[in-house]
């Protein structure tokens, strides 16, 4: 798609400088071709704006010396950018419709605008709302309910009284609603715990590629509106993750954990369950959590990698930690005394 860089300087509330010409496509400021538009958020890549062919590029105020091209200047650089690159880059027109490989069960509710690809199966009782995607190989299962213009790229399985809101976007390999982990103990051997609850998640979603939510046990999962979820991500049974949070990559969530509104959580962070996380928490990558986080705030552990040979030294003195504290310990005692006797 072409535009004006008029049209998308008021497409995001911008200010227009220098002269007006036509774009048609996104890239990087070194990778950029005449007719193209690029972006600076992080200034570690400013060393590639003198030098950049893009006709324009989206800036803040800070950078507008700087930059030799026409440029769209925005408090929010990337955001600005994810807008146009959105605008610019439409997704394909879907014709409503059935293949006719689909399985789709006679009592299902289908709206005739949706469409439902090759060997998706649709079972009885499912809700498909107008507007929907079921996408190639995807299984809605008995009584789970679609919501408005919701998409199902391939593979996706929304297991059985599944609720899925509108305007959201599951990647292929999203499986919502699978049994949650749950089995006690038999003298030695293992009973299954049945899951009687379900999934329900709000409206305008994302959920990455090959990531599980599980459903309850008793009661409900539960995802707020506008969470973002990346892929190979591990949700637990009742699990509820609070509005507009995004969590990154490879991260598990034990059951019970309740995470807040506005999160933002790293890749492979852990977070062990029954845990409350308060809003407006950031966690860094690989994170371990195995208390409740009661304050708004940026919160990391883990350890940095490093050179080998420094780790070999540091994993000995670790292991003599325990003996170091209680020599520590003695010699204050020993300081304690002098200094007493002395008095």
């Amino acid at each position: 798609m072409q535009a004006q860089l008029t049209e998308l300087a008021a497409l995001v509330d911008g200010r227009l400088v220098g002269e007006d010409c036509a774009i048609n496509k996104v890239n990087t400021l070194q990778d950029a071709e005449p007719g193209s538009i690029s972006f600076l958020s992080n200034y570690k890549y400013k060393k590639f704006l003198s030098d950049t062919r893009a006709s324009a590029v989206i800036i803040d105020s800070s950078v507008i010396d700087d930059c030799p091209v026409a440029s769209i200047v925005v408090d929010n650089p990337y955001l600005a950018f994810a807008r146009i690159s959105a605008f610019l880059n439409p997704g394909p027109e879907i014709e409503p419709g059935i293949h006719p490989s689909a399985v789709i069960d006679p009592v299902a509710e289908v709206d005739a605008s949706a469409w439902v690809g090759p060997g998706a199966v649709i079972e009885k009782h499912a809700v498909i709302r107008p507007g929907c995607v079921i996408g190639p190989g995807s299984v809605v299962q008995r009584h789970a309910h679609v919501g408005e213009r919701t998409h199902l790229v391939a593979n996706v399985v929304l297991c059985h009284h599944v609720e899925i809101g509108s305007d959201c976007l599951l990647h292929p390999g999203v499986v919502i609603g699978s049994d949650g982990f749950g089995i006690a103990n038999d003298r030695g051997s293992w009973v299954k715990v049945p899951q009687l609850g379900t999934v329900v998640i709000g409206d305008n979603v994302e959920i990455g590629s090959n990531t599980t939510i599980d459903r309850g046990a008793l009661g409900n999962t539960v995802l707020g509106n506008g969470v973002k979820l990346d892929n190979q991500i591990q949700v637990a049974h009742n699990v509820t993750i609070g509005a507009h949070t995004a969590i990154a990559a490879c991260t598990g969530i034990s059951g019970s954990t309740r995470i807040g509104e506005h999160c933002a959580i790293g890749g492979a962070v852990g977070i062990v369950g029954h845990l409350d996380i308060a809003d407006h928490v950031q966690l860094t990558a690989m994170s371990l959590v195995t208390k409740s986080i009661n304050k708004p705030g940026l919160y990391s552990s883990g350890m940095s990698a490093m050179p080998n040979s420094n780790w070999n030294k540091n994993y000995v003195r670790y292991r003599k930690l325990d003996e170091m504290s209680n020599r520590i310990r003695d010699l204050e005692k020993q300081i304690r005394q002098l200094v007493e006797s002395s008095e």
